[in-house]
């Protein structure tokens, strides 16, 4: 493909990084991202991917923007409440980067749709809030062997995984959850409180992670787990380990 005027101008301080250039920028304008759930994490997220010229990029999020969202989740404005926000969303980004295709899924993701969904992406980005959501996507990333971002937020804190199923040593998100948790549709952020930043923080790294593994730059995080607590402004990179156990295991598939 051929850069034009336009775009060289647009993407020029990342083309100018030595380990981006230009066949790290036209991988990023080929690739493909479906962003699941587009509030705290999925805003910066989508923003910043936008930004950066992935070609494709899908969200998925059933909700309507509440009032009490627009603490943390910056792609919303007050006009927007009630609005959907997948579709709201979009129509942002659009403003952001014209040149990216867009495409909205207002709906719950199922097992009956995720992969009629998400089979086109390269890269799923989860932002969801619930465990129901996390290990659906887990399971489904882990079977169709797809890269997978996920992020998790609670009160002043917040963790990055990188899963890369095309690789066999690669864990998985059960690996370090074993068990469904008792309440598994509950949002930690409505029950527990968030830190708005803290959304952002995570939400950017996640972003980061996308580009990395889209680029093949950098270490990646595939095998650690990111932990930071925003009020000691800690950063912990601990070994996440592919248990024997798990349904992730090869043995178990």
């Amino acid at each position: 493909m051929k850069f034009t005027k336009k775009q060289i101008e647009r993407y020029s301080r990342q083309i100018v990084l030595k380990k981006i250039g230009i066949i790290g920028q036209k991988k990023i304008l080929n690739s493909s991202v479906l962003i699941i759930g587009v509030g705290g994490l999925g805003s910066p997220i989508a923003i910043y991917l936008a930004a950066m010229g992935i070609g494709k990029i899908g969200i998925v999020d059933k909700d309507v923007v509440e009032v009490s969202d627009l603490h943390r989740q910056i792609i919303f404005s007050t006009s927007d409440i009630k609005k959907s926000k997948s579709l709201k969303a979009i129509s942002k980004l659009k403003k952001v980067n014209p040149d990216v295709s867009f495409e909205s899924f207002s709906k719950k993701l199922t097992v009956k749709n995720i992969n009629q969904i998400a089979k086109q992406y390269n890269i799923i980005v989860d932002g969801s809030d619930n465990f129901r959501t996390r290990f659906l996507i887990n399971d489904y990333c882990l079977k169709k062997k797809k890269i997978l971002i996920s992020g998790a937020i609670s009160k002043f804190d917040g963790q990055v995984y990188t899963f890369n199923f095309s690789k066999k040593k690669s864990p998985c998100l059960r690996c370090f959850i074993p068990e469904m948790p008792d309440n598994p549709d509950i949002d930690n952020c409505e029950y527990e409180g968030i830190l708005g930043p803290i959304a952002g923080i995570i939400g950017s790294i996640q972003a980061n992670e996308v580009i990395k593994e889209i680029t093949g730059i950098g270490d990646t995080l595939c095998g650690h787990i990111l932990i930071i607590d925003a009020l000691k402004l800690s950063f912990r990179k601990i070994k996440l380990n592919k248990r024997s156990d798990c349904y992730c295991n090869e043995k178990k598939l």
